[in-house]
């Protein structure tokens, strides 16, 4: 009774979150990120923040301070939010869960299997499509959603080699790691401060170890767990994914 007492009580603390604030740090983190230069085998960088202002902008002013949680995500993936500007922003759950539209440019530099294409994108990711979907399902609404958690990337930034593969920020040469996680992890402890989530929950080991990084000295304590990656190339997420997440959150307070 006494837990449930307390969970209730952090509810009725939620509050609208400083849009202008988080879309300060948005954009200062865009502008940090846009100064960094990045080797073959990288090719292209993507950068959401920037071309997908829109609908990312919109998406922020969904936070709420005081929630349970804040997942945080590795970066965009190339049909999630590198098309929508929303952290594992599939287009369908975009539209249709999230209610969130706007206008995407078209970057200057893309590559031709990996164009920007908005809300518009025909293709699927599935890792976007397992998160939402849970969330979706476990909530009913975004507005119940949103007064529960929030969802962030540590890195805004997404990288495509000559041959069009994905490269993920931990395969990164170390100077180019050490330069791009800097204005990351000051951005993801701003993040935390301004939200004051119970939990952070890393959304794979990559994400829980960058929580665990930036926020060593961070003003808001608060706990550091987990999750099971959504992603394909898990043999453990295409066993059941969304079971196996469900009762994790269960046990972490986040689900019901």
């Amino acid at each position: 009774m006494r837990a449930a007492n307390a969970t209730n009580a952090r509810r009725n603390t939620v509050k609208a979150a400083p849009t202008a604030e988080l879309v300060r740090l948005s954009r200062t983190l865009a502008r940090a990120t846009s100064r960094l230069h990045f080797a073959k085998p990288v090719t292209h960088v993507y950068a959401p923040l920037s071309y997908a202002r829109e609908p990312h902008e919109r998406y922020l002013a969904l936070a709420r301070a005081g929630i349970d949680a804040l997942f945080v995500g590795m970066n965009p993936g190339p049909f999630g939010m590198a098309q929508t500007g929303v952290p594992f922003g599939e287009v369908e759950a975009v539209r249709n869960f999230l209610a969130l539209d706007g206008r995407v440019r078209v970057p200057k530099d893309t590559h031709p299997k990996r164009p920007v294409e908005g809300l518009d994108c025909t293709r699927s990711e599935v890792s976007g499509q397992r998160f939402w979907g849970l969330l979706s399902r476990a909530f009913k609404t975004r507005d119940a959603c949103f007064r529960r958690v929030f969802v962030w990337n540590h890195c805004p930034l997404a990288f495509v080699a000559e041959s069009g593969a994905n490269i993920t920020p931990d395969k990164l040469p170390r100077d180019e790691r050490d330069a791009l996680f800097a204005p990351c992890d000051r951005a993801l402890q701003e993040m935390v401060e301004l939200l004051r989530p119970r939990i952070i929950i890393g959304v794979g080991a990559f994400a829980r170890a960058a929580a665990e990084r930036a926020l060593a000295s961070s003003v808001h304590k608060a706990s550091i767990a987990q999750i099971l990656h959504p992603s394909p190339a898990s043999p453990a997420a295409n066993r059941g994914w969304e079971p196996v997440v469900r009762l994790e959150l269960e046990r972490l307070g986040v689900l019901e």
